[in-house]
Order: structure tokens, then C-alpha cells, then sequence
């Protein structure tokens, strides 16, 4: 699909697989949000002083499995990019991650950013993480990065010496972990929906 000269295109996904191709035009934006659900999003910005967000969340429990892939392309100068893929994995799950940015020789001034971040809950969770950065042009900003780790044990002990049983202790930082992208959400109401569940897990 095509996003048109100045236009915005935004949605937000949930418990929905998404395939999304999209060419981007002069001074579009395009921000999309993936909850729970496996996604390949393809974003080419082909016109000057675009914008494109991407943004994951998720959460996965038993033996659930989701692929998460982007590929966002910045064809020409003046545009930004931000990437946030974000994964919790409890039980046996497994999540990957693969994520290509690329900024060709003539995307000068280009901001470009990827990042993915990964909570194992359990020894038998499993996370593979692929980033890939490719530059071309020397006027840019870039960065990328992927971390994959447990809960903070000193975190998790200060809440339980202020009176806070374990497992609610272990919510509340997972939650505080997930409550970014989600807040990131335009919507108002579709916003505080997500975030109302995601705090429901500790009452």
C-alpha cells in the first residue's frame, strides 16, 4: 500500500497477525502498533521528511511462538525511524526478532532507531534476536540494540522488604517492562483499555 504525500496512516493491532507492505511519500508518517500477534512489516520511504514508528508487545505464555520482522528502508534524506519491539516470555514460549533497517547512500540527514528488548520469565522460555543495520550515507543518525535478560533480583527484593508478596512484586516490574509501548498508543481509549489489563493481573 501507498501512504500519500503529507498523509498519516496509524493502526494498532491485537491478538492479530499483521503483513504490511507500505511505500511512504514526502512528509508522511506511518505508526503502527502490534499486540500479541506474530507481524512482517515492510516500510519503504521513498519521499523526503517521512516518519515511520513501529512499535510490538508481546506477552507469551505455554508454548505460544511469534515471529516478529521488520524491514524499514530509508531510500532518501530528512526521515526518522523508530523501532521498539518488546518481548515477555513466560512457560515455554519462544520469540524471534528480525529486524532490518537500512539507509541508502542518498538518505542523508536520516534519524534512524531500533531497539528490542526481551524479559525471560522462565529457564525454558526461549528468544532469538536478529538486528541488522545497514548504512550507507555518512550525515545520519543511528542506533540499534537488543538486550535479553531476567527480572532484577535487587529490584524484586526491595519490593518484597516493603511488604509486597513475591509474585505481585515480579507483575509489577513486568508490567512497569511493557507499560512503554503501550503508552505510546494515540488513541485515548483503546490506551487506557490495555493499560487497565495489563494492571488487572495485580489486583
Amino acid at each position: 500500500m501507498k501512504v500519500s504525500k503529507g498523509d498519516i496512516f496509524e493502526r494498532v493491532f491485537v491478538n492479530e497477525e499483521v503483513h504490511l507492505q507500505i511505500d511512504q511519500e514526502a512528509g508522511s508518517h506511518v505508526k503502527i502498533h502490534v499486540i500479541n500477534a506474530s507481524f512482517s512489516i515492510t516500510v519503504n520511504q521513498l519521499g523526503e521528511g517521512c516518519q515511520t514508528e513501529i512499535y510490538a508487545l508481546e506477552n507469551l505464555h505455554g508454548e505460544e511462538n511469534v515471529i516478529a520482522e521488520t524491514h524499514v528502508t530509508h531510500a532518501v534524506g530528512g526521515g526518522r525511524s523508530t523501532q521498539l519491539i518488546k518481548f515477555v516470555l513466560d512457560d515455554n514460549s519462544r520469540g524471534r526478532f528480525i529486524g532490518d533497517l537500512k539507509i541508502a547512500p542518498d538518505a542523508q540527514q536520516t534519524e534512524a532507531h531500533q531497539t528490542n528488548r526481551n524479559l525471560l520469565l522462565s529457564d525454558t522460555a526461549e528468544m532469538r534476536t536478529q538486528p541488522q543495520l545497514e548504512i550507507y550515507a555518512d550525515d545520519v543518525k543511528a542506533t540499534h540494540g537488543a538486550s535479553t535478560g531476567q527480572l532484577d533480583e535487587s529490584a524484586l527484593f526491595y519490593m518484597q522488604q516493603r511488604g509486597i508478596d513475591k509474585q505481585k512484586a515480579r507483575q509489577l516490574l513486568v508490567n512497569a517492562f511493557m507499560k512503554d509501548v503501550i503508552n505510546s498508543i494515540s488513541d485515548e481509549t483503546l490506551r487506557e483499555q490495555l493499560l487497565n489489563a495489563v494492571d488487572g493481573v495485580v489486583e
